[in-house]
């Protein structure tokens, strides 16, 4: 576990919120100088605390649709069960691909735009490895609705409009050219690439590539610039709430109490699992079970049933599929 301070704390927080802010506006912001701002996030990349930057893309407005898979694994080594992740992650498609402690092993989420595709890959991956899945659960992902890390601003932190983006399955896609495209993949894999490297790299001038993503942003296709962060230096675990309900006039509301949660970074919908999802960063277990039970206690005989895990680590996350030109 790394020891930060809180203005260390304070940089993690706005580049989570928009990493491609400059170091001068988050200086101001957490009142440092640019210089100083500089040596910290330098130093907190080369220590592993920020692995490095990325952009949500809502790709369901480019036409995808997500399904995700967890998977329990049977009678795998350790080198057999990586090499199932490692096909997974392998595959152009996939947004994340999860190794998980608890009721499942392997989280996979894929985009899709052609189904028979999709079959043939999933066809395959059976065909592959399906000895080794003693059970697969399927669901359609629907909507993320994600939130701020306030925890990070530890007794300084604003509970006030937490919510950062949505990720929507059921809008009218939009149309967008090879160039926007091309943008977009290389935003994809370093959101805080500076705007002359991305000019470049697609053969663009800087003016027209700042159109391009301010455009994208307007229309919904670009929802944030955030940073990968190690939470395990910071102390923090991922854990991953799954609540069936007896009373679902109660969803609402449930979800409106959860969201006032510093730990909770995302509330999720899909067809065909629990009522709902979430995601918290928190210290660790017996935190996980205090936030459980107190979930209980406000809403006394409305949950059916609860399920929780742990992510243990991801070796995907790609928020648009791999496109070749």
């Amino acid at each position: 576990m790394q020891q930060i301070d809180l203005k260390d704390r304070k940089i993690l927080y706005q580049l989570d919120l928009n990493c491609r802010q400059s170091n001068t506006q988050i200086g101001k912001k957490v009142g440092l100088s640019k210089q100083v701002v500089d040596y910290r996030i330098k130093k907190m990349e080369e220590n592993g605390l920020i692995k490095g930057y990325y952009t949500v893309i809502d790709s369901y407005k480019l036409g995808y649709s997500v399904y995700r898979y967890y998977i329990v694994l049977q009678s795998t080594s350790t080198k057999q069960k990586q090499e199932i992740i490692d096909y997974l992650a392998n595959y152009k498609n996939t947004f994340v691909v999860a190794s998980l402690t608890g009721k499942f092993d392997i989280s996979v989420l894929i985009w899709i735009k052609s189904i028979p595709e999709f079959y043939r890959f999933w066809d395959d991956v059976n065909d592959k490895y399906g000895d080794f899945f003693s059970e697969k659960v399927f669901s359609v992902y629907v909507k993320a609705l994600t939130f701020r890390r306030s925890y990070l601003l530890q007794d300084k932190m604003d509970i006030k409009n937490r919510d950062m983006h949505d990720l929507i399955g059921v809008g009218e896609p939009v149309e967008i050219d090879k160039t926007d495209y091309k943008l977009l993949n290389e935003l994809s894999v370093n959101a805080r690439e500076v705007l002359l490297n991305l000019a470049s790299k697609i053969n663009f001038s800087p003016q027209t590539v700042k159109y391009r993503m301010d455009n994208l942003s307007k229309i919904g296709v670009i929802q944030a610039f955030r940073a990968a962060l190690d939470i395990g230096s910071l102390g923090y675990k991922e854990f991953k709430l799954d609540i069936y309900l007896k009373e679902t006039s109660k969803r609402k509301k449930m979800i409106d109490y959860l969201s006032n949660n510093p730990n909770i970074v995302c509330i999720s919908t899909s067809a065909g699992y629990a009522d709902i999802e979430t995601e918290f960063e928190i210290e660790n277990a017996d935190k996980m079970l205090e936030t459980i039970e107190d979930v209980k206690s406000k809403f006394p005989g409305v949950i059916r049933k609860y399920t929780y895990f742990s992510k243990q680590k991801f070796h995907k996350m790609r928020c648009i599929p791999e496109i070749e030109f």
